[in-house]
Protein backbone atom coordinates (compact mmCIF):
# COMPACT_ATOMS: atom_id res chain seq x y z
CA UNK A 1 0.00 0.00 0.00
CA UNK A 2 1.52 3.63 -0.55
CA UNK A 3 2.27 5.64 1.79
CA UNK A 4 -0.70 7.86 2.34
CA UNK A 5 1.45 10.86 4.01
CA UNK A 6 2.04 13.69 1.37
CA UNK A 7 5.17 14.30 2.45
CA UNK A 8 6.24 10.48 1.61
CA UNK A 9 5.93 10.67 -2.45
CA UNK A 10 6.93 14.25 -2.60
CA UNK A 11 10.39 13.30 -0.53
CA UNK A 12 10.79 10.00 -2.62
CA UNK A 13 14.37 10.92 -4.81
CA UNK A 14 17.37 9.98 -6.24
CA UNK A 15 20.48 11.51 -7.64
CA UNK A 16 21.33 10.76 -11.23
CA UNK A 17 25.38 11.28 -11.14
CA UNK A 18 26.22 8.06 -13.52
CA UNK A 19 27.41 9.93 -16.77
CA UNK A 20 27.31 12.84 -18.65
CA UNK A 21 25.91 14.12 -22.24
CA UNK A 22 27.25 16.04 -24.96
CA UNK A 23 26.19 16.48 -28.23
CA UNK A 24 30.06 15.01 -29.39
CA UNK A 25 29.33 11.85 -27.57
CA UNK A 26 27.11 10.89 -29.96
CA UNK A 27 27.15 9.36 -33.49
CA UNK A 28 25.92 11.72 -36.62
CA UNK A 29 23.11 9.69 -37.30
CA UNK A 30 20.46 9.18 -34.48
CA UNK A 31 20.05 5.38 -35.47
CA UNK A 32 23.66 5.28 -34.66
CA UNK A 33 23.45 6.42 -31.35
CA UNK A 34 19.90 4.64 -30.49
CA UNK A 35 22.06 1.60 -31.53
CA UNK A 36 24.94 2.43 -29.37
CA UNK A 37 22.67 2.72 -26.25
CA UNK A 38 20.72 -0.26 -26.89
CA UNK A 39 23.60 -2.28 -26.84
CA UNK A 40 24.81 -1.14 -23.55
CA UNK A 41 21.51 -1.01 -21.91
CA UNK A 42 21.67 -5.14 -23.39
CA UNK A 43 24.82 -5.59 -22.45
CA UNK A 44 24.89 -4.40 -18.95
CA UNK A 45 21.99 -6.52 -17.99
CA UNK A 46 18.92 -4.15 -18.54
CA UNK A 47 15.85 -6.63 -18.38
CA UNK A 48 13.93 -6.37 -21.96
CA UNK A 49 15.14 -3.39 -23.19
CA UNK A 50 13.24 -3.24 -26.30
CA UNK A 51 10.15 -2.17 -24.49
CA UNK A 52 9.01 1.13 -25.09
CA UNK A 53 6.17 3.02 -23.93
CA UNK A 54 3.91 4.29 -27.07
CA UNK A 55 1.59 6.81 -27.45
CA UNK A 56 -1.11 7.52 -29.36
CA UNK A 57 -3.76 10.45 -29.29
CA UNK A 58 -7.57 9.85 -30.43
CA UNK A 59 -10.07 12.95 -29.97
CA UNK A 60 -7.39 15.03 -28.24
CA UNK A 61 -7.58 12.32 -25.59
CA UNK A 62 -3.82 10.59 -25.32
CA UNK A 63 -3.28 6.88 -24.02
CA UNK A 64 -0.20 4.89 -23.55
CA UNK A 65 1.07 1.27 -23.34
CA UNK A 66 3.96 -0.82 -23.03
CA UNK A 67 4.82 -1.93 -26.36
CA UNK A 68 8.28 -4.01 -27.69
CA UNK A 69 10.39 -3.17 -30.04
CA UNK A 70 11.06 -5.63 -32.61
CA UNK A 71 13.24 -3.73 -35.39
CA UNK A 72 15.15 -0.81 -35.81
CA UNK A 73 16.35 0.41 -39.31
CA UNK A 74 17.15 3.69 -41.09
CA UNK A 75 13.49 3.19 -42.25
CA UNK A 76 11.96 3.13 -38.27
CA UNK A 77 10.64 1.72 -35.15
CA UNK A 78 8.64 -1.23 -35.94
CA UNK A 79 5.86 -3.12 -33.67
CA UNK A 80 3.31 -5.42 -33.92
CA UNK A 81 -0.43 -5.69 -32.39
CA UNK A 82 -3.59 -6.24 -33.01
CA UNK A 83 -4.99 -3.31 -35.87
CA UNK A 84 -8.20 -3.67 -34.10
CA UNK A 85 -7.05 -2.88 -31.00
CA UNK A 86 -7.62 0.35 -29.21
CA UNK A 87 -3.74 1.42 -30.46
CA UNK A 88 -4.64 0.27 -33.69
CA UNK A 89 -7.74 2.76 -33.99
CA UNK A 90 -6.05 5.20 -32.54
CA UNK A 91 -3.08 5.16 -35.00
CA UNK A 92 -5.92 4.53 -38.00
CA UNK A 93 -7.49 7.86 -36.91
CA UNK A 94 -4.59 9.89 -35.57
CA UNK A 95 -0.99 8.57 -37.66
CA UNK A 96 1.20 10.36 -34.92
CA UNK A 97 2.90 8.53 -32.03
CA UNK A 98 5.72 8.75 -30.23
CA UNK A 99 8.08 5.78 -28.03
CA UNK A 100 9.73 6.39 -24.98
CA UNK A 101 12.35 3.96 -23.85
CA UNK A 102 13.71 4.21 -20.07
CA UNK A 103 17.01 2.54 -18.64
CA UNK A 104 17.10 3.08 -15.20
CA UNK A 105 20.27 1.59 -15.07
CA UNK A 106 22.23 3.99 -16.69
CA UNK A 107 19.36 6.59 -15.70
CA UNK A 108 18.92 7.37 -19.26
CA UNK A 109 15.86 7.52 -21.50
CA UNK A 110 14.69 8.25 -25.43
CA UNK A 111 11.90 9.65 -26.95
CA UNK A 112 11.36 9.21 -30.82
CA UNK A 113 8.40 10.69 -32.42
CA UNK A 114 7.17 10.20 -35.89
CA UNK A 115 4.30 9.47 -38.53
CA UNK A 116 3.13 5.49 -38.20
CA UNK A 117 2.37 3.13 -40.95
CA UNK A 118 1.66 -0.70 -41.35
CA UNK A 119 4.45 -2.69 -42.64
CA UNK A 120 4.01 -4.67 -45.74
CA UNK A 121 2.07 -8.06 -45.66
CA UNK A 122 5.29 -10.03 -46.60
CA UNK A 123 7.03 -8.81 -43.49
CA UNK A 124 3.70 -9.20 -41.63
CA UNK A 125 4.06 -13.22 -42.53
CA UNK A 126 7.98 -13.38 -42.14
CA UNK A 127 7.56 -12.38 -38.34
CA UNK A 128 4.68 -14.29 -37.18
CA UNK A 129 6.38 -17.46 -38.96
CA UNK A 130 9.26 -16.74 -36.52
CA UNK A 131 6.80 -16.29 -33.39
CA UNK A 132 6.88 -19.57 -30.99
CA UNK A 133 3.44 -21.32 -31.39
CA UNK A 134 1.83 -20.41 -28.23
CA UNK A 135 2.34 -16.11 -29.84
CA UNK A 136 0.89 -17.40 -32.83
CA UNK A 137 -1.74 -18.75 -30.89
CA UNK A 138 -2.53 -15.58 -28.89
CA UNK A 139 -2.72 -13.27 -32.00
CA UNK A 140 -5.38 -15.51 -33.03
CA UNK A 141 -7.70 -16.30 -29.89
CA UNK A 142 -7.50 -12.48 -28.84
CA UNK A 143 -9.81 -9.75 -29.77
CA UNK A 144 -6.95 -7.32 -28.30
CA UNK A 145 -8.98 -4.63 -26.39
CA UNK A 146 -12.72 -6.01 -26.35
CA UNK A 147 -14.71 -7.19 -23.47
CA UNK A 148 -14.77 -10.56 -22.13
CA UNK A 149 -17.39 -12.75 -19.75
CA UNK A 150 -14.15 -14.67 -18.56
CA UNK A 151 -10.59 -15.82 -18.40
CA UNK A 152 -11.97 -19.25 -19.07
CA UNK A 153 -13.45 -18.07 -22.47
CA UNK A 154 -10.03 -16.78 -23.50
CA UNK A 155 -7.94 -19.87 -21.96
CA UNK A 156 -10.68 -22.41 -23.73
CA UNK A 157 -10.10 -20.94 -27.16
CA UNK A 158 -6.20 -21.06 -26.43
CA UNK A 159 -6.25 -24.64 -25.40
CA UNK A 160 -8.36 -25.98 -28.53
CA UNK A 161 -5.52 -23.89 -30.90
CA UNK A 162 -2.51 -25.69 -28.65
CA UNK A 163 -4.01 -29.13 -29.07
CA UNK A 164 -3.13 -28.90 -32.84
CA UNK A 165 -1.31 -31.38 -34.17
CA UNK A 166 2.11 -29.53 -34.84
CA UNK A 167 2.39 -30.29 -38.29
CA UNK A 168 -0.98 -28.00 -38.37
CA UNK A 169 0.08 -24.20 -39.58
CA UNK A 170 -1.66 -21.71 -37.50
CA UNK A 171 -2.37 -18.87 -40.09
CA UNK A 172 -1.72 -15.13 -39.18
CA UNK A 173 -5.13 -13.03 -38.45
CA UNK A 174 -5.91 -10.25 -40.85
CA UNK A 175 -6.12 -8.33 -38.46
CA UNK A 176 -2.50 -8.20 -37.08
CA UNK A 177 0.09 -7.04 -37.68
CA UNK A 178 3.34 -4.29 -37.68
CA UNK A 179 3.55 -0.97 -37.87
CA UNK A 180 6.51 1.51 -38.57
CA UNK A 181 6.96 5.08 -36.59
CA UNK A 182 8.81 6.74 -39.11
CA UNK A 183 10.74 9.11 -36.90
CA UNK A 184 11.46 12.90 -37.15
CA UNK A 185 12.29 13.65 -33.97
CA UNK A 186 15.41 11.90 -31.00
CA UNK A 187 15.80 12.82 -27.90
CA UNK A 188 18.61 11.53 -25.53
CA UNK A 189 17.81 11.89 -21.68
CA UNK A 190 20.87 11.39 -19.57
CA UNK A 191 19.85 11.97 -15.66
CA UNK A 192 21.96 14.14 -13.78
CA UNK A 193 23.00 15.37 -10.17
CA UNK A 194 20.05 18.04 -9.03
CA UNK A 195 17.77 17.16 -12.01
CA UNK A 196 19.92 19.27 -13.96
CA UNK A 197 19.90 16.40 -16.58
CA UNK A 198 21.30 16.60 -20.05
CA UNK A 199 18.99 16.36 -23.30
CA UNK A 200 20.02 15.67 -26.76
CA UNK A 201 17.77 16.58 -29.70
CA UNK A 202 17.83 14.92 -33.59
CA UNK A 203 15.36 16.65 -35.64
CA UNK A 204 14.63 15.88 -39.13
CA UNK A 205 14.97 18.83 -41.22
CA UNK A 206 14.66 19.77 -45.22
CA UNK A 207 18.46 19.25 -45.02
CA UNK A 208 19.31 16.50 -42.65
CA UNK A 209 18.89 15.88 -39.06
CA UNK A 210 20.02 18.90 -36.48
CA UNK A 211 21.13 18.31 -33.72
CA UNK A 212 21.20 20.52 -30.41
CA UNK A 213 20.63 20.75 -26.81
CA UNK A 214 17.78 21.61 -24.85
CA UNK A 215 17.57 22.84 -20.95
CA UNK A 216 16.51 20.05 -18.48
Amino acid sequence: MVNQDPEYLAGLRREYTKATLNPGDLPAHPVDAFAHWFDYALTEGVHEPNAMVLGTVSNNRPSSRVVLLKELTLEGVVFYTNYLSRKGREIAENPFACVNFFWWQQERQIRIEGKIEKISEAENQKYFRSRPRMSQAGAIVSNQSARIESREELDNKMAELMALPENVELQKPEHWGGFRLIPDYFEFWQGRAGRVHDRIVYELSETGWEQYRLQP
